[in-house]
């Protein structure tokens, strides 16, 4: 029996009628039928998501089984938990189009660094996890244990040693949610992050081991088992926010179990939606349209598909809502 849709869910389907609009309502209902039918889902997270805190309505999504994976930048990873432990010392600049050169390096010289609206703070968000993290590095290594950078973070919060620096209500920060669902999570160029540079700054100086965290040819093959368990029945969907690495790295599984493994009855993505505000054109992955991914042996024929042109920022936590009957 269908949940009753609550106030957001009902202004959505009387108000959102045309264009985009539309788009975000097919999109969100395409998610529920997926669902309903008994398929899986993915999401992934291109940009900075989880400083636009996101957090919200997605640690709901979650907690209530409505994700099953999720494909993230090494950013999106860790500044959840910046935000859980530093919200306070954040500071939002609502004029940052009118900032110039000069106030840029003011910014970082007072170790604010600048995310369109949103400076994060050096010393309270990445220092504060700096010494917990890298104890937990150390401390694998002395054991002979690897992981994948997930898992790390995954440790760092089920420790509790971060309790005492929570400045937002735990219960919206994602991260926390999926270490408390132990959800699958993969995390493609996590080296392209702050922690993943202050990881290898430690290789640099022969403290810790390259080795010590998993690879994304690591990700890869365990995402490949993840994907031929998974992808049955009614398969399973691809909720893509944004483009870039987060998407493509694991949207090519299912080609790569087909055409490089040459397996057979390999399920392609059965439900695939993208918000992005990338424009079409030439070479432009982020803005390619559904219908180019059919020729890659990523979605099929008859995949439903939906692209959004507008900000995630907005349109995400719209359709959260309506597939969480807000």
């Amino acid at each position: 029996m269908e949940s009753k849709k609550g106030a957001v869910s009902q202004f959505l389907e009387s108000n959102f009628l045309h264009f985009n609009a539309a788009s975000v309502v097919d999109a969100a209902k395409g998610y529920e039928t997926h669902l309903n039918a008994g398929g899986k889902m993915l999401i992934s997270l291109a940009g900075a998501m989880s400083t636009a805190e996101l957090g919200i309505t997605l640690a709901e999504m979650i907690r209530g089984g409505k994700v099953d994976i999720i494909s993230c930048t090494g950013a999106n990873l860790e500044e959840d938990i910046m935000n859980l432990v530093a919200h306070s010392h954040y500071k939002r600049i609502p004029n940052y189009r009118d900032l110039n050169p000069q106030d840029e390096l003011e910014l970082l010289h007072n170790k604010y660094n600048r995310v369109t609206d949103t400076c994060i703070p050096e010393e309270e968000a990445f220092r504060k996890i700096q010494h917990h993290i890298e104890k937990i590095w150390k401390d694998a290594e002395a054991k002979e244990e690897r992981y994948f950078p997930h898992q790390y973070m995954y440790q760092l919060l089920l420790s509790g040693v971060l309790k005492d620096d929570y400045e937002i209500d735990p219960k919206n920060s994602w991260m926390l949610a999926a270490a408390e669902r132990n959800l699958p999570i993969v995390v493609p160029g996590w080296e392209d992050s702050t922690m993943g540079n202050i990881f290898a700054s430690y290789v640099i100086k022969e403290e810790l081991k390259a080795s010590t965290v998993k690879s994304g040819i690591e990700y890869m093959v365990w995402l490949a088992n993840f994907y031929e368990e998974n992808a049955i029945g009614h398969g399973i969907g691809f909720f893509q926010i944004g483009g870039g690495i987060a998407g493509d790295f694991s949207m090519c599984v299912a080609p790569m179990l087909e055409q490089d493994l040459e397996k057979d009855n390999i399920l392609k993505w059965r439900y695939f939606c993208q918000i992005t505000d990338s424009t079409t054109s030439y070479g432009s992955y982020s803005g390619c349209i559904p219908n180019e991914k059919i020729t890659w042996g990523k979605l099929d024929v008859d995949t439903p598909s939906y692209f959004i042109e507008s900000d995630a920022t907005i349109v995400a936590p719209l359709i959260f809502a309506w597939i969480l009957n807000k």
